[in-house]
């Protein structure tokens, strides 16, 4: 009886230990088969409910499209782009001769009557000011010359030429046959704004010489190294026009025909706003900034995010996803296990705020189980341990 008694006692530790060993092990192998991590096949479609919040399709089986990346992808996206009309065509004119018009300062000869040229503005003795007119006759708010003996003359919307015929008539009243010599000496009514990523931001002034895209580019210090080229924005009459300056250059399309207007503001973005995020398993999960031309291939993201983990990621797994806002984003994927695959990634152009992820092989998530379970383990088989 006594010796059954301590049998009985000693096996109750090892129960108590098995127990938390097959507990430790069932954990183990539920765990094993939902391993922790994104997976995209996995994602289910959503839906936006009529009180306005999103929920999951109702039938369970309904997944996001994920299309694959390959040669016929790629033509039907750059087919695409091709068809699609560029806005930057709708601001193509021919260059037209300047006209005058308010707060032009003109330089006004009349030969052979010197005493003339006196009554020009003179410039003011102090340091004169960006905005104070050069020395001449300043068109008033009227768009009219007031000229000695000629009195009041309507030059606004004239070319210099036929202000100075106009002039010369005028003249004539109190010369015979005047001689006369206007130019202008201060553009400064018409202006159009430059801003952004660019060296000197500020208005420009038009003058004689067609102010076309690079004119007010050049003049305005040229790009600076942030510059994205390829998503600038004229605004003219309230709308905004995208200008893509490489896609131009790719179509033979001079930029110079773009002829900016008075009134006209164009904007040079940075590339930092046209981003693109790139996470999961890679060496620098960052931020991907797009080249001066504007374009961002995947391969230029993954070579930013210093290419995919070789120890913890799945290659075969590179998605890329787009419109996140959208009712129903796109999903992309890409098989880069294969190094032939990187002339698909090196074609296959990102855009803005698009999100490139790379799965994690099995071997790293049955890991990561383990570093998840092995605390809960310990504790099973220690207080185990001090039963016994």
């Amino acid at each position: 009886m006594k010796t059954s008694i301590n049998t009985s006692a000693d096996s109750t530790p090892k129960r108590v230990l098995r127990l938390a060993a097959i507990g430790a092990a069932g954990t183990l192998m539920s765990a094993c088969a939902a391993l922790p991590g994104m997976n995209m096949q996995a994602l289910p479609a959503l839906t936006t409910s009529t009180t306005g919040t999103t929920s999951e399709a109702a039938q369970p089986s309904a997944q996001v499209p994920i299309a694959e990346i390959d040669i016929p992808l790629i033509k039907q996206m750059r087919d695409a782009e091709r068809g699609t009309a560029s806005t930057a065509s709708l601001l193509v004119a021919q260059p037209t001769p300047y006209v005058l018009g308010t707060g032009d300062v003109l330089n006004i000869t009349v030969w052979d009557h010197p005493e003339l040229a006196a009554a020009q503005l003179s410039v003011p003795q102090s340091a004169p000011r960006a905005a104070d007119p050069v020395a001449g006759f300043v068109v008033d708010e009227r768009g009219d010359l007031m000229f000695p003996y000629a009195g009041r003359v309507h030059v606004a919307g004239l070319r210099a030429d036929e202000a100075q015929a106009a002039l010369a008539r005028s003249l004539t009243k109190s010369f015979v046959d005047p001689q006369v010599t206007l130019r202008v000496a201060s553009y400064r009514a018409a202006q159009v704004y430059v801003d952004g990523e660019i060296h000197s931001p500020g208005p420009q002034s038009i003058n004689d010489i067609p102010m076309g895209l690079y004119e007010a580019i050049s003049r305005a210090g040229g790009f600076s190294p942030a510059a994205d080229q390829s998503r600038m924005v004229l605004v003219r009459g309230g709308k905004s026009h995208a200008i893509n300056l490489a896609q131009m250059l790719d179509r033979g399309q001079n930029p110079s025909d773009i002829v900016l207007k008075s009134g006209d503001v164009l904007r040079i973005p940075a590339r930092d706003e046209s981003g693109v995020f790139v996470m999961g398993e890679v060496n620098k999960p960052t931020t991907a900034m797009p080249m001066k031309n504007g374009r961002l291939t995947l391969a230029d993201a993954l070579a930013q995010a210093g290419s995919v983990s070789t120890t913890s990621s799945d290659p075969g797994h590179v998605y890329v996803v787009r419109d996140t806002l959208a009712d129903v984003p796109k999903v992309f994927h890409l098989d880069a296990r294969s190094p032939v695959s990187m002339i698909l990634a090196n074609q296959f152009d990102l855009q803005p705020r698009d999100v490139v992820y790379v799965d994690t092989n099995n071997l790293v998530r049955f890991s990561r189980v383990l570093s998840l379970l092995m605390p809960a383990i310990n504790a099973g088989l220690t207080a185990g341990i001090l039963t016994k």
